[in-house]
């Protein structure tokens, strides 16, 4: 992915600009993604997917008749913000209401959960159905842990066959559910892919051996076997499916994808293989597909989904279907039209200035300068913290930090002088979430505005009032994560070091002592994830690999506020 590209931080755009040149006759681009050249007739239901970028035709090329009406498109392996999912909503919103459906990762889930509730707020009937289908990344008991990979194009389609032919919301959503519920996918690595701009790739396989359970992310799999040919490869790609076999099932629908790098041909002499050995176990397969549907960047591999049919999923498995990537039947296929004046979201009057005192316009100077001292530390170390995320899961952590540090300063610099500490901190949370995307993106964003709440604009900024804003922060993040305390992520870091700040403060300690203390007390929380295993992000399906290295989250919380630490104290000392 290194030998046709302007910059590696315009890839996206640049990507998805070219890609609309070359089916402007199918696909209308916003700020955020991409929609239908012509509108969704009035009331019908607007199946809206997305994800990060990289995995192309997913998710931008499976826009379109009887396949979604939008996308959301994020960075390379980074979900994509809240207010891309808003602008992308807005877009396509016909009025018969909105359903998001996307592969269940943590960023991906918080920030369209909060379009979700945003859209829910403006009167919008908006709904969300995760999609789970990866057996690798999580037992049959624990089927809603799932990540979704290459079953998510059965979901699509299903889903957007459904709404296609007029069903209502309530419809649409069950059967896109139970679409998920009976499709199973299972992947294997023969070597990693490479970052837009990167020398080297996220991981590398041992010569003469495949890494079985790959994720969509640049994530390698739970363990290496030996290379097999292709028949024996066929049996262990089905094994883990056919297991989960409903009972009485007897035709399927069957995929085998490509990740990147397989050649066609290879596909094809692996899906020989895999219909005799599926036919072989008594299933009629039904409208297979073989090709690249979900892809890694350039990613050596190849997963195998089956999605197990009823007559109901059946009839909208085969129904007709006409995006840039994913074609079947006949659609009639009518002019574009001049897109409507909801393309983009609707325009809300501005918040009513409020007026700082003296002590907020003080405390929102300090946030400035901290910010861009953040942003400089971390810019130190950005390759680091990529390499460390890249042990265990898709290595664009430091990419995405720098990033949401970038648009965070950046935001705050530009806010009027007279801005208060409450209002600094929510633009530039806000900046942070929508450039940086991805989990991280959604934490810090959401802890820098609630920072902001909690302070307030008050009389005079005190130590006990920024101790409890930090707590606040630490409760917003605890609570838009759903991690506890072991779970290895940054909340290990986040938790030792509020509470012995606030325990600091109370005994009466100055503040840089106090945060002295509490920076000890986060980088000993952060080396303590080094044993841990991890429960929850990307990094859960590959746990083993991940003992022995540090949580990256909880690494560039540490980076943070042993930087923030040492300027305000070289700041007392002047």
């Amino acid at each position: 992915m290194t030998r046709m590209l302007s910059d590696a931080e315009t890839f996206v755009a640049d990507a998805l600009r070219g890609f609309a040149l070359a089916h402007r006759e199918e696909i209308h681009v916003i700020d955020g993604g991409v929609v239908r050249a012509r509108p969704l007739d009035p009331g019908k239901v607007a199946v809206l997917i997305g994800g990060g970028s990289g995995h192309y035709p997913a998710f931008a090329g499976y826009v379109g008749a009887g396949m979604a009406a939008g996308a959301v498109c994020g960075n390379v392996f980074t979900s994509p913000s809240t207010a891309q999912a808003l602008r992308v909503a807005h877009a396509a919103d016909a009025g018969g209401g909105i359903l998001f459906t996307f592969g269940r990762y943590a960023g991906d889930v918080i920030h369209f959960g909060e379009a979700e509730r945003r859209l829910r707020d403006d009167g919008i009937d908006a709904r969300t159905v995760l999609i789970t289908d990866d057996v690798a990344s999580a037992p049959h008991e624990q089927r809603d842990e799932r990540r979704g990979v290459a079953g998510i194009l059965c979901v699509f389609h299903v889903a957007g066959a459904s709404a296609e032919r007029g069903d209502p919301i309530d419809e649409v959503e069950r059967l896109a559910r139970r679409t998920n519920e009976r499709t199973v996918s299972h992947g294997v690595a023969f070597a990693g892919c490479t970052l837009p701009g990167a020398d080297h790739p996220l991981f590398t396989v041992p010569e003469g051996r495949m890494s079985i359970g790959l994720g969509i992310h640049g994530e390698p799999g739970v363990r290496d076997v030996p290379l097999q040919p292709a028949p024996e490869l066929a049996v262990t790609l089905a094994a883990p499916l056919l297991e989960e076999r409903p009972a009485g099932s007897a035709r399927a629908a069957v995929i085998l994808n490509g990740l990147g790098a397989v050649k066609y041909e290879e596909l094809y002499v692996l899906f020989g293989h895999v219909v005799r050995h599926l036919e072989a176990q008594g299933i009629e397969v039904v409208a297979p597909e073989c090709g690249e549907f979900v892809t890694s960047l350039d990613m050596a591999g190849v997963s195998l989904t089956i999605l197990w049919l009823d007559d109901e999923l059946e009839q909208l498995w085969t129904a007709p279907a006409s995006s840039p990537a994913f074609r079947r039947g006949s659609v009639a296929v009518a002019d574009p039209v001049a897109r409507r004046a909801t393309d983009a979201a609707p325009v809300r009057e501005p918040r009513a200035p409020v007026a700082a005192t003296d002590a907020a316009r003080e405390a929102a100077d300090v946030a400035r300068r901290l910010l861009r001292t953040a942003r400089d530390a971390v810019a130190q170390q950005v390759e680091a913290l990529g390499e460390l995320d890249a042990v265990a899961g898709d290595g664009d952590h430091g990419i995405g930090m720098l990033r949401g540090l970038d648009a965070a300063a950046a935001a705050a610099d530009a806010a009027d002088a007279r801005t208060g500490i409450r209002e600094l901190l929510r633009v530039a949370g806000d900046a942070w979430a929508e450039k940086a995307g991805g989990t991280s993106g959604a934490l810090w964003g959401a802890a820098l505005v609630e920072l902001g709440g909690s302070l307030g604009s008050p009389e005079d900024v005190t130590q006990d009032g920024l101790a409890s804003a930090l707590t606040a922060a630490q409760a917003r993040i605890a609570e838009l994560g759903g991690a506890e305390l072991g779970d290895k992520t940054m909340l290990d870091a986040v938790e030792p070091f509020t509470a012995t700040l606030r325990a600091r403060v109370s005994e009466g300690d100055g503040l840089t002592s106090a945060l002295g203390q509490a920076v000890d007390a986060a980088r000993h929380g952060a080396e303590a994830t080094t044993a841990m295993v991890p429960r929850r992000g990307r990094a859960r399906p590959l746990a083993e690999r991940s003992v022995g290295h540090p949580d990256p989250g909880a690494v560039s919380f540490c980076l943070i506020v042993e930087a923030l630490e040492s300027e305000l104290r070289e700041q007392e000392q002047r």
